[in-house]
């Protein structure tokens, strides 16, 4: 076993993305994470750029000297210095990029989260950021609404990379995953290659038992004890994944050169202090998925981490613990559907407030 647990991930099969960006991590620590690390990816949201632009003055100089470019609307400077962070990250990772031949190597930006029930709007969107962007390791996160993933398959036949962003349940990952599939065999009726583009399809771990767990008994002989719910959750949509990308279904798909569209591990960190911070790393560490871990958790598990495949343990027995759920009377399926909701609602918060925060700066720039 290596000395360092992120890389050991990597000898079960599953690749370490980082959930934070900020202008001073650029590049020099970037490039420390990948060197030392493995790291493989860089994932961001609307908060994570709140805290970044909007929570320090790091951006302050780069807010000036974006007014000159762009003008004083506050979207047109907060993209103008997203982009600059999101092309410096993907400079970092192009190495890696092309070592994976595409499968890693990415960092992604959200397309706004106003446009979350607009497929037309969230197409447009993306494939201006794309453009935009200018690097071929840039992946636009669409959220995994209704109108979310019919634009996303509208963008994988337009050979866009995406990260499907905000999934809790699995049937939601399941449309998520034919959206894919039914893009890629459009691609190949076009003519177009199917080994392109990549991506990914993240499924949030830890809400979902922030909302399951006070449901539940404290009772270690309980049904189903706290702490539960969302690995079983995990751990049934990898069954779904198995079935769809390694079935007869995708076989033509994968002669042609088709590759899966790997689940992601998103909101990894635990809530409150019942668990350990390695809690959820831990339990679904696993061949073809991708983790993306904030920092805290980060460190936590370089630190405490103990690398072992462990999503498929008691794999067969994961659905079972959903059923249970609903058998207490949990709505399970309204609490995945609320947590859509407030998954949403957050992020169109903190873009707000971000701009907001913009807003002032540009006041103070300008003397007002």
């Amino acid at each position: 076993m290596t000395d360092n647990p992120l890389r050991g991930l990597a000898g079960v099969g599953q690749s370490v993305w980082y959930d934070n960006i900020h202008r001073g991590m650029l590049p020099e620590e970037l490039e420390r994470l990948v060197r030392e690390d493995g790291l493989s990816g860089v994932t961001t949201n609307p908060a994570i750029f709140q805290k970044a632009i909007g929570g320090t003055d790091a951006y302050d100089q780069a807010i000036t000297e974006a007014i000159g470019q762009v003008g004083r609307d506050p979207e047109a400077v907060f993209e103008a210095l997203a982009m600059d962070d999101i092309r410096a990250a993907a400079r970092v990772l192009r190495r890696v990029y092309e070592a994976s031949d595409g499968v890693d190597g990415y960092v992604s930006m959200e397309v706004s989260p106003d446009l979350a029930g607009d497929a037309r709007g969230t197409v447009t969107e993306a494939l201006r950021l794309s453009a935009e962007a200018g690097e071929p390791n840039v992946m636009i996160k669409v959220p995994a609404t209704s109108a979310g993933v019919e634009a996303f398959e509208e963008l994988t036949v337009r050979g866009i990379p995406v990260n499907v962003t905000l999934i809790f349940g699995v049937e939601r990952y399941r449309q998520v995953a034919d959206a894919y599939v039914r893009a890629l065999e459009r691609r190949r009726q076009a003519g177009d290659p199917v080994s392109a583009p990549a991506s990914v399809a993240s499924l949030f771990i830890s809400r979902l038992d922030a909302k399951i767990d006070p449901l539940l008994s404290d009772d270690a002989s309980a049904p189903v004890p706290p702490g539960q719910a969302a690995i079983a959750n995990a751990r049934t949509a990898y069954s779904v994944y198995r079935e769809i990308f390694h079935g007869a279904g995708f076989a033509a798909l994968a002669e042609a050169g088709a590759r899966p569209q790997r689940l992601l591990w998103a909101s990894t960190g635990v809530k409150g202090e019942r668990y350990p911070e390695t809690y959820y790393v831990e339990a679904l560490a696993g061949p073809e998925t991708v983790t993306t871990l904030p920092p805290a958790t980060y460190e936590a598990y370089r630190r405490d981490g103990q690398p072992q495949e462990r999503i498929t343990e008691r794999l067969e027995q994961a659905p079972a613990v959903l059923d249970e759920l609903r058998a207490q009377g949990i709505d399970l399926d309204g609490v995945l559907a609320e947590l859509e909701r407030e998954g949403i609602d957050a992020f169109v918060q903190a873009h707000r407030a971000l701009l907001e925060a913009l807003e002032k700066k540009l006041q103070a720039a300008a003397g007002t």
